[in-house]
């Protein structure tokens, strides 16, 4: 990634971050984009140079498909990884580019001898729920709420 697409990108991301938190009930879209901007700056306060973060940008010969941010960070029995973000551009979606982006990062794991890949899905996001889960990631919580 670029820096002029890692700027695009984070104008973008905190939007539909915010939006997210929104829709699932979490909160109200004020405090969300409150949230989403804390989020971004804790996580990344060095943009692309952060260290243990890294942020790519997909393509299809010239053409912009997607996005991968992935945080490497050592544990006591190895590194381990977790995906911030992962995006296929909408109108490309259900074309196996998410599945390609996904098995280029699980090979580049490999290579650094990452122990596990962990993310974060949001509980309505179900077309990434079913690739996640057709990748073979597993759920490891739930966080459930009731709307009175």
């Amino acid at each position: 990634m670029t820096e002029r697409q890692y700027v695009r990108y984070r104008e973008r991301a905190e939007e539909s971050y915010a939006q997210n938190i929104c829709d699932s009930g979490a909160m109200p879209l004020p405090e969300a984009r409150r949230k989403a901007q804390e989020d971004y700056g804790t996580l990344l306060p060095d943009g692309l140079a952060t260290e243990g973060h890294h942020l790519w940008t997909a393509y299809d010969g010239d053409d912009e498909v997607g996005m991968l941010w992935l945080h490497v960070e050592q544990k006591s029995d190895g590194p381990h990884a977790f995906g911030y973000d992962f995006e296929v551009r909408a109108d490309l979606r259900r074309k196996g580019y998410g599945r390609a982006m996904i098995q280029a990062v699980e090979k580049l794991c490999r290579e650094w001898g990452v122990v596990s890949i962990g993310l974060s899905v949001f509980g309505f996001n179900l077309p990434a729920r079913t690739l996640y889960e057709q990748m073979g990631f597993e759920v490891t919580a739930l966080r459930m709420r009731k709307r009175l």
